[in-house]
């Protein structure tokens, strides 16, 4: 299985907008997905530029809401969801 497989597994495509945060004091960082890595964290590039690997728990997606305004879903639930909706 490819890395576009294993992200669509998750429910998530590279380029797919995510925020995420080390500290619960720091402040929301946005960055695109770039990819899976080895240990299961997800390979994020900033807005800078840089590269990142940050676990999932500390990671949220964007996603339109239901009159069209950005909303943000922690990674982990937002892959229960795809999982869930696939098995329907």
């Amino acid at each position: 299985m490819n890395q576009t497989e294993r992200l669509a597994a998750l429910g998530l495509s590279r380029g797919d907008r995510v925020r995420f945060r080390r500290l619960d004091t720091q402040r929301w960082k946005e960055a695109v997905i770039t990819g899976l890595e080895r240990d299961g964290s997800i390979g994020l590039a900033d807005t800078k530029g840089a590269a990142r690997a940050i676990a999932v728990e500390l990671i949220e997606v964007r996603v339109a809401g239901p009159r069209g305004g950005v909303t943000w879903v922690p990674l982990a639930e937002w892959i229960r969801r795809s999982e869930q909706l696939r098995l329907l």
